[in-house]
């Protein structure tokens, strides 16, 4: 989504080289999608819709 829209920006980081990162968003599983600082979070790899349907609920809870 990152690559695809100038609105959406990515990042990734190696849970266990940044433990401190890692236990601020609780990391409990590799891959973890984490959106807006933790207003939403997919553990595991997700298809698309899950995905999007995470980030519509976090935008929805940060406009709420």
């Amino acid at each position: 989504m990152a690559m695809e829209s100038p609105l959406v920006e990515a990042e990734m980081v190696e849970a266990m080289e940044f433990p401190e990162l890692s236990n601020r968003h609780q990391v409990s599983g590799v891959p973890q999608t984490t959106i807006n600082d933790g207003a939403g979070t997919v553990v595991g790899a997700a298809p698309e819709g899950q995905l999007l349907a995470e980030i519509v609920r976090a935008l929805e809870a940060v406009k709420a």
